[in-house]
């Protein structure tokens, strides 16, 4: 099973030029290497302030873009990685040994599962399912589900 671990932006990482304590870095490094020895990290970046972004609205047929910064911070993403493990609880276990990326104030992170081409099933024929998976191994920066 594959989970997404969400971190939330916070004011203080919403603000243009904003850079995490040197020795919070250090912490993560530490704590990244460790999910890195362990095997289950697949992927992990930072993003930029909503300031340096964009959303595109839909309605129907129409698309209006709308250009950061976006206000509501505890609604942002400040940053994701994608575990390999076996379960929810797994997950949980892992992100609760992370440093506090906000110390001195509560926060929180978010973990998502991420679906996997057999959890349509129900919906997919074997030879759609099994086309999907191929495909998903042959894109970049894409490990397929072990």
């Amino acid at each position: 099973m594959r989970f997404m671990v969400i971190a939330k932006a916070t004011p203080e990482t919403e603000k243009e030029g904003a850079l995490p304590d040197p020795q919070l870095l250090l912490e993560m490094g530490k704590y990244n290497e460790e999910l890195m020895k362990a095997g289950v990290l697949l992927a992990l970046d930072g993003l930029h302030p909503s300031s340096k972004g964009a959303r595109v609205k839909f309605s129907g047929k129409s698309r209006t873009v709308i250009d950061g910064p976006f206000t509501e911070a505890k609604e942002l993403i400040a940053g994701f990685s994608i575990l390999q493990v076996k379960s929810l609880e797994e997950a949980i276990e892992l992100v609760k040994r992370a440093p506090n990326c906000n110390p001195g104030s509560d926060s929180e992170v978010e973990i998502r599962q991420i679906f996997e081409m057999e959890d349509f099933a129900p919906i997919l024929t074997e030879e759609q399912i099994q086309h999907k998976v191929e495909r998903r191994a042959e894109l970049p920066n894409q490990t397929a589900n072990k």
